[in-house]
């Protein structure tokens, strides 16, 4: 049994039948024939002959007994399982609810057990057993199944394994009675087998395990920070306004989204108006955060004066192919002014699909909730109404002349004003409280068509209009200042939060952070700027295009230490802007910082592996080099003897021992000098186009001629050159021939080479025992041999130093597992430039010597 948590390996299967347990215990005898230790604890044949015969040969637990109710029911023995402690057991039919008296009340829960034993677990499902597709299984086929497993207990699985089968022979497997039994088929057939309902339910298999590919996929690019768009599905883009209708737009996305093929879905908020302020008062972004999380996006916040613009921006640096608005909450009458921005985006949207999704919102938020703040373009509105409205009024009060006096005049010259201080602000109030006075005194005041003022009380009036008109005009303006610096406020706080977010959840938040900062402020370029020793300045971290050379070049710059400074290129930003840029310095040193730690932490651990490399090479020399050094010793002893008498054979058997003892202790020096240049840094390779098929012809060359006829090399002269240090790719070649040999338990060894894409890989492929995928990484540990007592299992410093050599040649070395079972070292070197295979077709230069 292996130490720490086991693996769990899932058959999963459209129906019953399709071939889940055969799999399970074709994967069992595989694992046997191997040479681990495999048990079966519980598997249902259900009288399928075919799967019974799979079981002999494997060790069979006995199962537990339960009495119920009259009938005898047998389950896993989970207590003999953990007793007998073997490395894989096969456990099939995991949603399988258990018998009444059981330790679990589910199978899955004993496994569970099991593999926190360190035991691995070989399973079965069928997709209607999933507890997130009960509903949709049983509309499908008219039966509710009633045992069931949580999702997350099968995605948790370390493989899952699609076994899938055509519905038509599926079928025919039902009719020639391999599945049920005879008396079950016909009604089996013509119910739950039927055509439809098996299409419909591999299509869910299909599915499903395709999420989970993607969801590998991801955490694939994310483990080796791919960043590259790799355009296997569609995308698409959600805008939200915050408003009450972005629950609907979300979930409507959601479900355009996966009617796509689980495309991935981004939720985007614009902050709109100069930058930062003016964002609607209703736009929350944790809520906002929680509802796109609600339904599987990723949320995103960008901000742009241009609604339209901003969006299409984002969606095209996305890549996305669909994109998805709600319909305007403004009137039909606000409509005939301004389309919105549903049809802007629309007109400018190229080759990105635009939905505009209606709700229950649309051209009704306007009429229940009226906005208190006054609009971004009111100085479009402001002044037309500064010159009509006064003359509205003059006009009412000419044509009403006969019946009203002055004092109603005045009331309606102080409505322009006002109307107008609530359209355009403060400006166009005064202009209109000028002109109404104007207009006031000469067509409504006696004398009339002067400007002179007959009564003294009616020139107080249009004075006091003028001052109170002024006075509510600059209240009005100042609430709307207010309004606007709050929403300002509010959405500072929400940017801010996010980049403190984005810093506190992970372990290198620099990049991300970087990131986040260009995009909310639309910026091309944000970087981190630090003085080096002598006067220049150096690139910390950088995101966008090239970065600027220097602060005094950057459009903005933030002093956020001594010597460190942050800077972004793209537009000049605005004085609430720049505050904002100030206060996420504070958050970038606060990252910087972060990744320093990091670094010293990296530091500390790799000075810790040090001192244990100085007690592993303590016990090498005390072992590995007292091995070699004792039989030489002995041999020569023993040739130097002149009282004994040896036969020429004996003779020559100790000299061979001699000789092969110098020729191991030989490449254990050489490998434990590599080690230490690889410890140091000092292994400086010189890079040059080298031909596979000669590294590898000069790496077999000091292999024995019996060790040879166990090697086969399938390496084509025409493979692209490598950019390697011809040397150094030779002693990895070496390393990984002599380690098949020696470890592949006597199996044939074959070389092969490919290209693919701008590397060539070489593969050493053996058929021996393999190595568990736990213990992977331990095969490239110095010395991870000592100390154990199978020592065939062992690799000493050979992997080190050829993944140590690999990787400073720009290559990668790794293992995988051989089809059928085995270990496969697959070393990947970059390709040599083309102009370099025209030269390698003709005379090229012979391949550098070993340095």
């Amino acid at each position: 049994m292996t130490s720490g948590r086991g693996e769990l390996r899932i058959h999963l299967g459209a129906a019953p039948g399709v071939g889940k347990t055969y799999a399970a215990l074709n994967e069992a005898r595989r694992r046997r024939d191997r040479g681990t230790d495999v048990v079966v604890g519980l598997v249902e044949t259900h009288g399928r002959a075919r799967t019974a015969e799979l079981l002999e040969g494997l060790e069979v637990l006995p199962r537990k007994v339960f009495h119920h109710r009259g009938a005898e029911l047998t389950e896993l023995d989970v207590d003999a399982v953990l007793a007998r402690a073997p490395e894989v057991c096969v456990v099939d039919e995991l949603a399988h609810s258990c018998a009444p008296g059981s330790r679990h009340a589910k199978r899955w829960e004993d496994v569970e057990e099991l593999l926190a034993a360190g035991i691995d677990v070989i399973s079965t499902v069928n997709i209607q057993h999933l507890e997130s597709l009960g509903d949709v299984v049983e509309r499908i086929t008219g039966v509710r199944q009633r045992e069931t497993i949580p999702d997350a207990v099968v995605r948790a699985a370390d493989q899952i394994e699609l076994v899938d089968i055509t519905p038509e022979a599926l079928r025919r497997r039902m009719a020639h009675g391999n599945i049920y039994r005879p008396e079950k088929i016909d009604a089996s057939l013509a119910n739950y087998f039927r055509t439809g309902n098996l299409i419909a339910l591999r299509e869910l298999a299909l599915l499903w395990v395709a999420d989970q590919v993607d969801v590998a996929l991801q955490r694939y690019r994310s483990q080796e920070a791919i960043s590259e768009v790799w355009e296997a599905r569609e995308r698409v883009v959600v805008a939200v306004t915050g408003g009450p209708e972005s629950a609907t737009v979300l979930r409507r996305a959601s479900r355009i989204a996966r009617r796509a093929g689980s495309a991935d879905l981004l939720c985007v908020h614009v902050l709109r108006s100069d930058g930062l302020a003016g964002t609607e008062p209703r736009a929350d972004g944790p809520q906002l955060r929680r509802l796109a999380e609600d339904v599987g996006a990723s949320f995103h916040t960008v901000v742009g004066d241009d609604v339209p613009a901003a969006l299409l921006e984002f969606a095209r640096t996305a890549n996305a192919t669909q994109l998805v608005l709600g319909t305007s909450r403004r009137s039909r009458w606000a409509r005939l002014l301004d389309p919105g921005i549903g049809a802007a985006t629309i007109a400018e949207s190229g080759s990105i699909d635009v939905h505009l999704v209606s709700h229950a919102e649309a051209g009704e938020a306007r009429r229940r909730r009226p906005r208190l703040s006054l609009p971004a373009r009111r100085h479009r509105y402001g002044w037309p109404a500064a010159v009509l409205l006064p003359v509205l009024a003059t006009l009412v009060g000419v044509l009403l002349r006969e019946s009203v006096d002055l004092s109603t005049d005045v009331v309606l010259f102080f409505l322009a004003t006002v109307v107008t201080a609530m359209i355009g602000g403060l400006a166009p109030a005064l202009v209109a409280a000028i002109g109404g006075g104007l207009l006031l005194n000469v067509f409504l005041t006696p004398p009339l068509y002067t400007l002179t003022v007959a009564e003294p009380e009616n020139a107080f009036a249009i004075v006091a209009m003028v001052v109170v008109a002024l006075l509510v005009a600059a209240v009005v303006d100042r609430a709307d200042r207010r309004a606007a610096q709050a929403a300002s406020a509010r959405t500072e706080a929400t940017l801010l939060a996010s980049f403190a977010r984005v810093v506190l959840s992970r372990s290198d938040p620099l990049p991300k952070l970087l990131e986040r900062v260009r995009e909310a402020f639309g910026l091309e370029t944000v970087a981190l700027l630090e003085r080096a020793a002598g006067t220049g300045w150096e690139v910390t971290a950088c995101t966008g295009g090239t970065p600027c050379a220097k602060p005094a070049d950057a459009d903005a710059d933030v002093e956020i230490d001594e010597g460190v400074h942050l800077v972004a290129t793209g537009r000049s930003l605005t004085a609430s802007e720049r505050a904002l840029f100030s206060a996420v310095s504070g958050q970038a040193l606060l990252a910087l910082r972060n990744r320093r730690m990091a670094a010293q932490a990296t530091d500390a651990q790799r000075r810790a592996d040090s001192a244990d490399l100085r007690t592993a090479l303590l016990s090498a020399v005390g072992h590995d080099l007292r091995t070699p050094l004792t039989a030489i010793k002995a041999a020569a002893g023993s040739l130097r003897d002149p009282t004994l008498r040896m036969s020429t054979a004996d003779r020559q058997e100790l000299l061979a021992t001699v000789e092969e003892s110098a020729d191991r202790l030989t490449g254990l020096v050489d490998n434990l000098l590599d080690s230490s240049r690889l410890a140091t840094g000092a292994v400086t390779p010189i890079t040059e186009p080298v031909g596979l098929d000669e590294v590898v012809a000069a790496a077999l060359a000091g292999v024995t001629p019996a060790d040879a006829q166990r090697v086969a090399v399938e390496v084509a002269e025409d493979l692209p050159d490598v950019l390697a240090d011809a040397g150094l790719a030779e002693r990895i070649v070496a390393n990984l021939v002599d380690n098949a040999l020696r470890h592949g338990g006597g199996s044939a060894v074959a070389v092969r080479a490919s290209a693919y894409a701008d590397r060539v890989e070489l593969r050493v492929v053996d058929r021996g025992p393999g190595v568990p995928h736990k213990q992977r990484d331990g095969l490239f540990t110095p010395f991870q041999q000592l100390g154990d007592r199978r020592r065939a299992n062992g690799v000493g410093l050979g992997l080190h130093v050829a993944r140590g050599f690999a990787e400073a040649m720009g290559g990668t070395l790794d293992a995988e597992d051989t089809p059928g079972g085995g270990l496969t070292m697959v070393l990947a070197l970059p390709a040599a430039p083309v102009p370099w295979e025209t030269e390698r077709r003709g005379a090229r230069p012979d391949a550098a010597v070993s340095r």
